[in-house]
């Protein structure tokens, strides 16, 4: 994700989600202040980037061919099923809050996600 000339590198199997803003007003029309709104156990957002995923220990290493020599190891991933742009429910304990350029952000393990809605 890049935003003015920085570039946020998201690692792992995590995502950046966009905070959603939560209901302030309930169906019948009275007002909840902010405290009410926290304490929700799930939140949604839009996810804005995602990490590589899980990584992935290295199988095809030739043991005792050769011990001197290092063996060359090719870093793979389990793939990550959020995409960017998908719409993702998630626990909101789980989440850790960011500041990134002036915007705030919500870091989230993909452990912790719930559903994702994407068109």
């Amino acid at each position: 994700m890049i935003r003015n000339d920085k570039e946020l590198i998201v690692v792992g199997d995590r995502v950046v989600v966009q905070m959603e803003d939560g209901e302030e007003r309930t169906k019948v029309g009275l007002y909840l202040p902010s405290t009410a709104i926290d304490s929700q156990a799930v939140q949604g957002g839009t996810i804005m980037a995602t990490g590589p995923g899980t990584p992935m220990p290295s199988f095809d290493a030739q043991a005792g061919e050769e011990p001197w020599k290092e063996p060359l190891r090719e870093l793979r991933f389990v793939p990550m099923q959020a995409r960017r742009g998908d719409y993702a429910l998630f626990f909101r304990k789980a989440a850790v809050e960011i500041t990134f350029e002036g915007e705030r952000f919500l870091v989230v393990p993909q452990a912790a996600i719930l559903a994702l809605v994407r068109e």
